[in-house]
């Protein structure tokens, strides 16, 4: 069923490809359906906000969420009609919830906007690089390798002094998947166009496109649009067809023998990578100002009657995909899968959309997935050791994540794990490890949110308490300065009353041999004045008499 062949990183798998390669693998329109539904969270980073209402009428390439914060990606419709609905619906996702979504109501006119969002860009040599970021931004450009990552993110790091080299991952590696080789045989001049804006971004003074030997048909296309464009920069580069290869950190090692630090990014090491099929859109979105609002989708396995790569609009069902090939085969289906038979995401029905990150349906039967059986006691034979194309040890971390020791599985590089399933794959005993490995990860993860958030509430009520301990210490102050005061008012007021009383004793002195009573000075200022007053009155009486 598998076997090993040599690459340039350790582990690894040799699978039967059953891919559709050559003309077998072109592509044709896939219908378009009544109703498309947009997620918000098609991809990585916070949520796109709708910009539209429920009745709104759209055009194919309008807007219709705007990406929210720094990693985003905007939505746009992807084909004419009515804004029937914004409300909750389920999505493709390992988790089986939903999510808020946009639904469109297809008029079947399919009628384009009439001017485009932004202005194409056909002499993008002579831009600064912010303008080109921005047409990527508004086209909501994301990764079409699966991991739907903002393009304009990746295009952009800190410091792209250091940027030797540009690698486009056209390495299938996985069984079934086809829509990158479909890409590279019928988009090849757009692939390498783009392959030159991207290095013209990031300021790389090579690119490598990478492309697994045996598809020989796109390995020709590509060589033939690289020689066209008279760039000798871009090279086209054949790789083992090994499971993973087209891993990032596995095809760097294979292309340039270098190895990404553990829990670091290839940009660490001054490598940026990107998906061929990602390298067209940009290049239709700086030249063409088209917004990403279909891909390439392979449609596959025993369960569908005609597989074939198809050119979906993003938010179309996945039932129309599959009615598209004929429908249902009689051998039944399985499984049906967002992704290979490796890594791929189990769906709940047909009736969820297509989004920027699906790349593959496959409608699984018996010839295609094993039926799932119950694992078995860990036998410890290695096998899962010697496979590992992350040089990690399997066994390991299945015993420290089943035993809940997450500390211990985060000291063995666990989320250096790439959930390649190849060890799964190999185990005699059918233990389901990247299951293992999955709820390990989500539980180290829910902890460390857990810790920020008790750090956050730790923090806040520190400063809670720093606060009122300021404002007990300034009400404090506030009642000494107040007591100070009034103190102070009431001293400068005796003052004033002993001052006045003073000067009265001045203007009235008492007449020689007079004998002041005992009692005098514990007369009160007050009284005192009051007496003096009485005293200059009469002697103004008897003087007013004797005249």
């Amino acid at each position: 069923m598998f076997g090993r062949a040599k690459a340039g990183f350790p582990g690894g798998l040799a699978l039967p490809g059953h891919k559709l390669y050559g003309e077998a693998g072109r592509t044709r329109a896939a219908p378009l359906p009544d109703e498309l539904v947009f997620p918000l969270g098609q991809h990585v980073g916070q949520a796109a906000t709708p910009v539209v209402q429920v009745g709104d009428r759209v055009r194919r390439g309008d807007l219709l969420a705007a990406a929210e914060g720094f990693v985003s990606a905007a939505i746009h419709a992807s084909t004419s009609g009515e804004i029937r609905a914004i409300e909750e619906r389920p999505i493709p996702h390992a988790s089986g919830l939903s999510a808020l979504c946009i639904v469109l109501a297809a008029d079947g006119e399919d009628r384009g906007r009439e001017a485009p969002l932004w202005t194409p860009q056909a002499d993008w040599q002579d831009l600064p690089r912010e303008e080109l970021l921005a047409c990527i931004r508004q086209a909501g450009i994301v990764g079409l390798g699966g991991a739907a990552f903002p393009a304009a993110v990746k295009l952009n790091p800190k410091d792209t002094a250091h940027v030797g080299t540009l690698i486009l991952n056209g390495a299938e590696c996985e069984p079934y998947i086809s829509c990158d080789g479909a890409a590279m045989l019928e988009d090849a001049p757009a692939i390498v166009a783009g392959a030159r804006l991207l290095a013209y971004l990031i300021r790389a003074r090579e690119v490598q496109i990478a492309i697994e030997d045996h598809n020989p048909s796109a390995l020709e296309a590509m060589r033939a649009a690289a020689k066209d464009s008279g760039d000798r920069a871009v090279k086209v580069v054949p790789v083992p067809s090994r499971y993973p290869q087209g891993g990032e950190r596995q095809l760097i090692q294979t292309l340039t023998g270098r190895e990404v630090p553990s829990e670091g990014l290839p940009i660490d090491i001054g490598i940026v990578v990107h998906n061929v099929a990602t390298a067209a859109a940009i290049w239709r979105a700086v030249t063409a100002a088209e917004p990403l609002t279909e891909r390439i989708v392979t449609v596959t396995g025993s369960g569908v009657r005609a597989p074939a790569n198809l050119r979906v609009r993003i938010g179309t069902p996945i039932r129309t995909l599959i009615e598209a090939c004929g429908g249902y085969s009689e051998a039944g289906v399985q499984r049906l899968l967002l992704g290979g038979p490796m890594m791929g995401v189990a769906l709940a029905d047909d009736a969820l959309p297509i989004v920027k990150g699906s790349n593959c349906i496959l409608v699984g039967g018996s010839e295609d997935l094993a039926p799932p059986v119950e694992p078995m006691p860990c036998i410890r034979c290695g096998d899962c050791v010697s496979v590992c194309p992350a040089g990690l040890l399997p066994q390991q971390l299945y015993w420290h994540a089943r035993a809940k020791e997450f500390d211990k599985t985060q000291t063995l590089n666990l989320f250096d794990c790439i959930e390649c399933g190849c060890c799964a794959q190999v185990c005699p005993s059918d233990i389901p490890l990247v299951q293992y490995y999955r709820y390990a990860k989500t539980e180290i993860r829910l902890a460390e949110q857990e810790k920020i958030k008790a750090d956050q509430a730790r923090a806040r009520h520190e400063f809670r308490q720093q606060r009122l301990e300021r404002e007990k210490r300034e009400k404090e102050e506030a009642r000494r300065r107040k007591r100070e005061q009034l103190a102070a008012k009431q001293a400068a007021q005796k003052a004033k009353a002993e001052a006045e009383a003073a000067a009265a004793s001045a203007d009235n002195p008492a007449p020689a041999g007079a004998k002041e009573p005992a009692q005098a000075e514990q007369t009160p200022p007050a009284v005192a004045a009051a007496q003096a007053r009485a005293r200059r009155q009469q002697a103004a009486a008897r003087d007013e008499d004797q005249s």
